[in-house]
């Protein structure tokens, strides 16, 4: 098999589970990549062909569509995402044509529906080495990679500017966040980056993160910069009896063990569970874990904070998860906001008199955020806003809205180096038990 063929047929296959089952990039990736026995560098190359691919789709498809004399028929086995591969590595990834064009071909020529069209493929990526560029520039990227659904959510939710704005962002390769068990400082120079102003070492993407210093001996653990900011918005928790509900895999969780908490962990999956374990064994940090559905959960106690990360339409998150893109569908913002609420009310009757309720999600739809408190609110008689102010955990002025919920979006946290920008998005609200 020629080289580089493995981590190309991998990305195929993981895009075919995506655009055609309707499977996770995530679980799409583990299973292929394991099935295959890949390598490291060709898991990291595969993952990111597909990525790309997903967060692009629109203008790579524009790009062959316009290149196509006729459609491609039904019967055509892995073609167009061994089209859709090859394209994205002329014009996003820097791939040799040579390397891009002749692997494609031999990846069609081992597909037996697509084998007798190995000659289109040729054709087709050549043009697309010669003529790509050129094309690429008069598309409008934002527009055609983004769900006409989404996009018009987002302008009605923030107008379009800010709309264009976070869809934009969403596009772009996420930075590697970490949180750090003590000295950001030092391990952002050990490790060649930069301390934000919450903390976060960030560092540019790429390589394989177990290799970097540190992550063996369990100094750090990887986070975006915005999903660890809901457990620092609790304060000072050390002694406290803390509940991290939907906790896997457990940054938050970290987080909470590292400040001196007494954490219980929960999480419905017991596999997603196993993870968190084995990110605390690394870390060398402690936490009860509990495999319960948080909807029903009842350990006969209440706690000093309860964090209640929700399940949600992820759409603050696309830049880590392209295939949110091209997976989620309008009718799931209104299901979820469903079980949030469900757990929402739940989690209430977790909290001590005087004890903190933590309500976060990493979408960027309203009914997942600030409607979800304000019903909550109306419903629970008990509970009251603590503003989160500005400076606060090194949160800016403008990640927070007017009642003092935190609100930041993929556009924020711009950097001198445009690789090094954004944060994920994430609403967050810090509810307070006045009885």
């Amino acid at each position: 098999m020629p080289a580089g063929l493995p981590a190309r047929e991998a990305a195929v296959a993981v895009l075919a589970a995506v655009l055609d089952e309707g499977r996770s990039l995530d679980g799409a990736a583990a299973k292929e990549f394991s099935g295959r026995g890949l390598e490291g560098r060709d898991r990291a190359l595969a993952r990111l062909i597909a990525a790309t691919v997903l967060r692009r789709l629109g203008e790579l498809e524009a790009i062959l569509n316009g290149f196509l004399e006729k459609p491609l028929p039904k019967r055509q086995g892995k073609l167009w995402p061994i089209l859709l591969s090859g394209v994205a590595q002329l014009l996003f990834l820097e791939t040799p044509p040579h390397a891009a064009v002749g692997l494609a071909v031999d990846q069609a020529r081992r597909d037996r529906h697509a084998a007798r069209y190995d000659k289109l493929v040729n054709a087709l990526l050549r043009r697309a080495s010669r003529e790509g560029a050129e094309a690429l520039k008069a598309l409008d990227g934002v527009t055609l990679n983004t769900p006409q659904w989404l996009m018009a959510r987002w302008m009605a939710n923030y107008g379009a500017e800010d709309a264009r704005a976070i869809a934009a962002a969403s596009l772009s390769e996420a930075p590697l966040d970490i949180s750090v068990k003590g000295e950001p400082g030092a391990w952002a120079e050990k490790l060649g980056g930069e301390v934000l102003p919450t903390e976060t070492v960030r560092l540019a993407a790429g390589g394989r993160i177990e290799d970097l210093a540190g992550f063996a001996d369990g100094a750090w653990w990887v986070q975006d910069a915005a999903a660890a900011l809901p457990a620092r918005l609790l304060g000072d928790v050390r002694g406290k009896a803390v509940v991290d509900l939907c906790a896997a895999p457990g940054g938050k969780t970290a987080q909470l063990a590292a400040a001196g908490a007494n954490v219980t962990a929960l999480d419905l999956s017991a596999q997603r569970l196993e993870r968190l374990k084995s990110n605390l064994a690394r870390l060398q940090l402690e936490a009860e874990t509990v495999a319960a559905d948080a909807a029903t959960w009842s350990p006969g106690r209440v706690s000093d904070a309860v964090l209640l990360d929700a399940p949600c339409t992820a759409t603050g998150t696309i830049r880590r998860h392209p295939d949110i893109l091209r997976l989620k569908r309008p009718d799931d913002v209104g299901a979820l906001a469903e079980t949030q609420a469900r757990l929402l009310d739940h989690a209430a009757g977790l909290v001590a008199p005087g004890g903190t309720l933590l309500y976060c999600t990493c979408s960027l739809e309203p009914e997942e955020g600030v409607q979800q408190i304000e019903r909550f609110l109306a419903r629970d008689r008990r509970f009251a806003r603590s503003p989160v102010t500005a400076g606060e955990a090194g949160v800016a002025a403008e990640w927070l809205t007017s009642d003092g919920d935190l609100r930041t979006l993929p556009s924020h946290l711009p950097r001198a180096r445009t690789e090094l920008s954004g944060l994920d998005g994430f609403f967050a609200a810090r509810l307070v038990r006045r009885d």
